[in-house]
């Protein structure tokens, strides 16, 4: 574990000492180092957890989330590059830097153990986000979007801190494994619901549930491009994550708990499907597809079967990659033509071919067509809620066709139609942004191959 921890801490003197025409690539490159050496915790086990330190393990749950986080800091700070070109050199340094504080919070949060230091490492990931939105975003709503950030995080997460010391002056301890041992204490008392609650509702927030989701869209379209790809990629996961955590440790949840998150989850996820058809902004589409994915991981972390639970897995790396991907090819249209607008920025087919294949892929991902590991994630999510009760299939059902069509909306209107009249020049597409995307398809396709590597199955 301390082997991938630390040296992501010491790329920070590294960002800092670097010479100015060296500092882009030696931070990539370290970085892509540490992403491919994190590649071994996939490496499957019998053993319930992995590398295990006092305070950190790796389980099936954990390991690719891990591996995800490590694999998209050096996409993030090659995302960056373009729109920091102009900044003199301390900013640069000092937004990197802010890149890579993230990183062994993020790496923590999903590695520990314990509540208590998960609790710390997840309420932390929110100051370094804070501080990328609100000094490097593109207009002055970034304020009040890092405010939405920060309150919407902060009122949900106390009362999780709340029940988590609770639980400690119950139990005595807070390690995972020896409450994975106990008895649940939650009973289906008042005290047992309202706790419950209180430890379901941080990860509600975080993951969005419809109807706690207006900081979203706010914090994705005022956010620079690694703020967006780290939003979208990681920190909605963290949400996902806690879910699937906590639900294990509170025994079979009452149904006063289950139904309102469940029927806000698959109806959320119809509700911000049908929101993205009447998206004027791209970014702000994107968001809101975010959230109707992540409704359907919330739903079957819910129900808490071994389907359910590799469904939603699988759904949360591949939506990880696939978001993270549109939100790059958003940003390549934005620095060309400076408006997130779709109808200011339809045609660029004729114009950037090449983009216009990557729109294709990333598009066609994110809709779930096969072969690709979010249909298999979407499949076995609503087998499992068929199951469970038959009559979600009308929800998802609805869910996956609105996903086609406000999908094949944002391609067509961005790649095709008549070129607006104002754009005149548009510099071409560059072999940065060609390897970027490369770097974000490439583990989807890859994964279809083995799938077990992600489902969160114990072989």
């Amino acid at each position: 574990m301390l082997k991938i921890i630390i040296p992501t801490i010491m790329l920070l003197p590294m960002a800092l000492m670097s010479p100015k025409k060296l500092l882009w690539a030696n931070t990539t490159m370290h970085s892509l180092l540490i992403a491919s050496l994190s590649l071994q915790w996939l490496h499957p086990t019998y053993y319930p957890h992995k590398n295990l330190t006092q305070w950190t393990g790796i389980d099936q749950i954990s390991s690719p989330l891990l591996v995800l986080s490590c694999w998209l800091l050096p996409l993030m700070i090659m995302a960056s590059q373009n729109h920091l070109q102009h900044e003199p050199l301390a900013r640069k340094r000092i937004f990197i830097m802010t890149l890579i504080t993230i990183q062994p919070f993020i790496l923590l949060a999903f590695s520990t153990t314990e509540l208590m230091l998960f609790y710390i490492s997840f309420e932390a990931t929110l100051i370094p986000t804070l501080i990328l939105i609100t000094r490097w975003g593109s207009q002055p709503e970034r304020l009040s979007a890092g405010i939405y950030l920060l309150f919407y995080t902060l009122i949900s997460s106390l009362p999780l801190l709340i029940t988590i010391l609770h639980l400690h002056s119950q139990i005595g301890t807070l390690h995972l494994m020896m409450l994975e041992l106990t008895h649940p204490t939650l009973t289906n008392s008042w005290t047992g619901i309202l706790s419950g609650l209180a430890l379901l509702m941080a990860f509600m927030v975080k993951a969005p549930l419809y109807g706690l989701h207006l900081w979203l869209p706010k914090a994705h379209v005022e956010a620079p491009i690694a703020g967006s790809m780290l939003l979208a990629a990681l920190l909605l996961k963290l949400g996902g994550y806690g879910i699937m955590r906590v639900t294990l440790l509170m025994g079979p949840l009452s149904n006063q708990l289950h139904y309102p998150f469940l029927t806000l989850a698959l109806w959320g996820a119809l509700m911000t499907s049908s929101i993205c058809l009447r998206q004027t902004d791209l970014k702000s589409l994107i968001a809101y597809s975010s959230v109707s994915h992540m409704g359907l991981v919330i739903a079957a972390s819910m129900i808490q079967t071994p389907w359910s639970f590799s469904g939603a897995m699988i759904l949360m790396i591949s939506h990880g990659l696939t978001s993270s991907m549109l939100f790059c090819l958003a940003n390549t249209n934005y620095e060309r033509t400076h408006s997130r607008i779709l109808l200011l920025t339809r045609g660029l087919q004729p114009l950037l071919p090449l983009m216009a294949t990557w729109w294709l892929l990333a598009n066609l991902t994110n809709m779930a067509l096969p072969p690709t590991t979010n249909l298999m994630a979407e499949l076995t999510i609503m087998t499992a809620l068929f199951n469970w009760s038959a009559f979600t299939i009308i929800l998802t059902g609805a869910a996956t066709l609105l996903t086609a069509s406000y999908t094949l909306f944002m391609l067509l209107m961005t790649q095709r139609g008549t070129l607006p009249s104002h754009i005149t020049s548009i510099q071409n597409s560059n072999t940065r942004e060609h390897l970027l995307m490369t770097l974000h398809m490439l583990p989807l396709l890859l994964l279809i191959l083995q799938p077990e590597l992600i489902s969160g199955i114990p072989l």
